[in-house]
């Protein structure tokens, strides 16, 4: 009989992929998530499952104790599902003349702003002749290159760096944010703090940068879209409104999973670019 944890197939439903049995065997029915369907009630007098070997690496999704505890009320959609959601509005995927009009040239274009304005080696000469207000400036100018931070949250930034010392703090701040040596949760926390203290701590700012500096690697954290993606693939995403390392930390390795899982897709997401217009993409009213 199948045990909590076990790793188990479906026969007769391999479409659904790997699942993980959430509780021992009850009256001759089980409990199981499955990567790609869900949560099922599967009566073991019909089906007989097929007991599987454990993934090799960690599962983002399976070995994330969230799928124990998964809020049902929330709707579950495989990605499959949220691929075909996604294919309806470009049917070219990444690759649609749309999808590049809508969705990622603009992002592409802040992403060069950025490195051409606040690049390492520019940022840096810019903190050797403490011009702090040009960094400001420079740096407003690229949050206001898109619409993916709310513009009262982009004024509550402009608004917070007035005085010479917030400017001081912010550029200094952002610097080791972006290129300090430091271990990026170390980097991470300080820069929360110096938001706070000017009344800008928000999500949407200081991934941001991050964002936008590096789409390689980091992600944008829109609270409403990211809590949707997570969700649709029962991941805890541990948000907090308040700044955090843990949270961020967690959207990136939903953020990696996501990508591996619309590459293996047949989707080849670029950078994290496309990885987040994927997520703003399927959720629900981001097009009507």
């Amino acid at each position: 009989m199948f045990k909590r944890d076990s790793y188990v197939q479906h026969p007769g439903m391999p479409a659904w992929g790997i699942g993980k049995v959430l509780e021992d065997v009850v009256a001759d029915k089980v409990r199981v998530f499955f990567i790609d369907a869900g949560e099922k009630l599967i009566s073991l007098k019909n089906i007989t499952l097929q007991q599987v070997d454990p993934p090799k690496e960690f599962h983002p999704v399976l070995d994330n104790p969230a799928i124990y505890s998964r809020d049902k009320s929330k709707k579950f959609i495989s990605l499959p599902q949220a691929k075909a959601e996604f294919l309806v509005l470009f049917p070219e995927g990444f690759h649609d003349k749309e999808y590049f009009r809508e969705e990622r040239d603009y992002k592409v274009v802040a992403h060069e702003l950025m490195r051409s304005q606040l690049g390492k080696d520019q940022y840096a000469e810019l903190l050797a002749e403490s011009d702090y207000t040009e960094i400001c400036r420079r740096a407003l100018q690229v949050a206001n290159k898109t619409n993916l931070i709310f513009p009262n949250e982009k004024m509550a930034l402009k608004d917070g760096l007035q005085d010479d010392v917030s400017k001081k703090c912010f550029a200094e701040d952002l610097f080791e944010l972006l290129y300090g040596i430091d271990s990026q949760q170390v980097r991470f926390e300080r820069f929360a703090k110096t938001l706070d203290k000017i009344n800008a701590a928000k999500w949407t700012i200081i991934s941001y940068y991050l964002f936008i500096t590096f789409p390689e690697s980091e992600m944008f954290l829109k609270p409403t879209v990211c809590q949707h993606a997570t969700d649709l693939c029962a991941f805890e995403l541990n948000y907090k409104s308040d700044l955090n390392w843990l949270t961020y930390k967690c959207l990136l390795e939903f953020s990696g999973y996501l990508k591996k899982e619309l590459e293996k897709m047949e989707l080849e997401p670029r950078d994290m670019i496309d990885v987040q217009s994927f997520m703003w993409c399927i959720r629900p009213g981001s097009y009507v």
